[in-house]
């Protein structure tokens, strides 16, 4: 779980404490810190909206347009899902965040064989056309944008977006949708890949391009380091490698010939809030910046607004435990909070009950009311980046700055981010980490409420989401149906349209808009690419 580890003397007085990104934090900081590190205000924080955006990329934060809250929802059928969505919404709700199940994720249909067991249990199941119809239904997809939560598939689901926009009458042109569509990460950190890293990192390519034409609304990309640092990544190597990830796709993407401003300002980011809050804060600051001088030094951006990191700061899964469950209220509001001093432009946190269980309506509630307290009654949209000029934080952000550039420095070293997820270099380095910050929280070195200190007292059951069998089957029976109502000879002539374009090497995007109207399958889709491009071979991690 990983958080700061504390040296005490004797008398039990802390004597130092080392922050994961191996800084250490001083008792007192003073002007003299500012003045060593060499802050200077225009070239390393400048006003609210001007560059190099440290202290945040609009000019009155939260004034002008408070955080959107979006909540990661999804499980069982679309119909199930569509009521969740209904009822966040109705509770003030400002966007979707949709979880997908592993089928889906893997690009299976709810009736194969490998599905077995999976269907609609860790989220929405999703085959054709016709759940995105089902799922969607009611919501004014002008004013709700949606992040859908697919990486190796995501192209597949996002043409889905589109053909369901369309149908309910929405021009591609009004609609807003940010597929999380970043492979590398799922390389590194979960798993939920299928192609080789080259095509996968086309297929994003594929993506960014389409949207430049056809959805301008649409972040076709939202670079995740949020699951990086789940699996083991301390907050500098989190965006080490997202900067990196992220210059890994617009380098596919400028070999197609285009400039980089016309699709760059669209990239946004998923990233990580748990453990230090200090850590956190400076992290979003030094984030913000080094990805700007990114893009104007290293791409030549020249449109200001071009070089915002955008994104969704949140979740902390990590961090919370099965013990005493209720303790992760307490550490959702402490994460969204950190979320909101770092000017995050969307925040969704973890329920409760996510280190047991798919959120309950309830816990899910409490999670969104926690966003919207903080937002209506505790001041965080009083004044910009409240916490600028601290001694502390001002230095902790320049030492943040340079950690980062040292990890992204050596990853640059083995041969570049694509080389280091192919060979598992980057892989084995969070894994081993991971195990290191297990251990720790085994033997009490690093500090966890209710785990290993202060784990007197009971906790209170939490109440399951039990996994609807019954549901499984209804799917299965609709995704029967629509394959006996579909124009099957449509269906030929679209997926065979898809095979030729994925052998030419062409964009497959309007293609599979094509093969959503006629109600191809996911599994269908997915196959074609897994006959031509092969799976990814995972490298050994030991």
């Amino acid at each position: 779980m990983g958080v700061a580890k504390y040296t005490k003397d004797q008398k039990g007085q802390i004597t130092d404490v080392l922050l994961q990104s191996g800084i250490h934090v001083k008792t007192v900081y003073g002007p003299e810190d500012l003045e060593r590190i060499g802050l200077s205000y225009e070239r390393d924080l400048g006003d609210p909206g001007e560059y190099p955006f440290t202290r945040g990329i609009h000019r009155q934060g939260y004034r002008s347009r408070a955080w959107t809250t979006r909540q990661y929802t999804g499980f069982g059928m679309p119909a199930e899902t569509n009521e969740r969505f209904k009822l966040m919404i109705a509770h003030g709700q400002t966007g979707l965040n949709v979880a997908f199940d592993l089928p889906t994720q893997m690009g299976y249909d709810s009736d194969d064989p490998m599905s077995e067991g999976e269907v609609g249990r860790v989220g929405m199941a999703v085959d054709s056309l016709r759940d995105f119809e089902i799922a969607f239904k009611d919501i004014d997809l002008e004013k709700i944008g949606s992040g859908l939560t697919i990486n190796a598939v995501a192209s597949i689901m996002l043409a889905m977006y589109q053909a369901m926009a369309e149908k309910y009458g929405y021009s591609p042109k009004v609609i807003s949708a940010t597929p999380q569509n970043d492979i590398l990460k799922e390389m590194i950190g979960r798993g939920a890949w299928i192609f080789p890293v080259e095509p996968a990192v086309k297929l994003i390519g594929d993506t960014i391009e389409y949207a430049m034409n056809v959805l301008p609304r649409t972040n076709p990309v939202s670079v995740c380091g949020y699951h990086i640092r789940e699996s083991g990544a301390t907050p500098a190597q989190e965006i080490a490698c997202a900067i990196l990830i992220a210059n890994a796709y617009i380098d596919n993407v400028l070999a197609r010939g285009f400039d980089v401003d016309a699709f760059v300002g669209r990239f946004s980011f998923n990233l990580n809030v748990f453990g230090n809050m200090w850590e956190q804060v400076a992290k979003f600051r030094a984030a913000r910046k080094l990805w700007a001088r990114n893009l104007k030094e290293k791409y030549g951006v020249k449109k200001e607004s071009n070089m915002h990191l955008r994104g969704l700061f949140g979740g902390g899964g990590y961090g919370l435990t099965k013990a005493q469950p209720e303790n992760n209220i307490m550490r959702g509001a402490y994460y969204a909070l950190a979320a909101a001093l770092s000017g995050a432009q969307t925040i969704a946190l973890c329920s409760y009950d996510e280190a047991y269980t798919i959120p309950t309506p309830h816990s899910a509630i409490i999670s969104l009311r926690t966003l919207q307290l903080l937002m209506d009654e505790m001041g965080l949209r009083d004044t910009v980046d409240p916490l600028a000029g601290s001694y502390f934080i001002e230095t902790l952000t320049k030492e943040m700055e340079q950690k980062i550039e040292e990890e992204m420095e050596r990853i640059e070293k083995v041969g570049g981010i694509i080389h280091a997820v192919a060979t598992g270099y980057v892989q084995r380095l969070v894994a081993a980490q991971a195990y290191e910050f297990e251990k720790g929280i085994q033997s009490g070195e690093l500090l966890k409420v209710g785990v290993n200190i202060h784990t007197e007292g009971e906790s209170k059951d939490v109440e399951l989401h039990e996994y609807n069998w019954e549901s499984a089957k209804t799917q299965i029976e609709g995704l029967k149906q629509v394959r006996r109502e579909r124009n099957n000879r449509e269906v030929s002539r679209s997926l065979g349209e898809l095979e030729k374009a994925t052998r030419e090497g062409k964009n497959v995007m309007p293609f599979l808009v094509d093969c959503c109207r006629a109600y191809a399958t996911v599994g269908e889709m997915t196959a074609i690419f897994r006959n031509i491009y092969g799976e990814f071979d995972e490298p050994s991690l030991f």
